[in-house]
């Protein structure tokens, strides 16, 4: 795979769907989209990992633990996903007083 491929555009709306792209992305996908949503002042997300196995959720999960961004997440209600989703809450953002 090229390096030279251009960058793919992710519309940054508060929910990321990970059906579209490889599990070895989503990591990094996820990282990326969520500092994305935190620049633009979101104050949670949702992320699609899907059912299946678990195996793609758990690597969310992990991610989100880490994330200095996430202040908490749990999984998706009956009107957000079931345990097919992931509801993310960001921390606030720090605001910097100009002295």
């Amino acid at each position: 795979m090229a390096d030279d491929a251009e960058p793919l555009r992710i519309p940054i709306t508060g929910e990321l769907d990970l059906h579209t792209f490889r599990p070895a992305e989503a990591a990094s996908v996820v990282a990326e989209y969520l500092a994305a949503c935190r620049e633009r002042g979101l104050a949670s997300a949702r992320i699609i990992h899907g059912k299946g196995t678990g195996a793609l959720r758990e690597t969310v999960h992990a991610l989100l633990r880490r994330s200095p961004l996430v202040e908490s997440f749990r999984l998706g209600d009956e009107n957000s996903g079931g345990w097919g989703a992931t509801i993310v809450r960001f921390k606030p953002p720090i605001h910097r007083q100009n002295h």
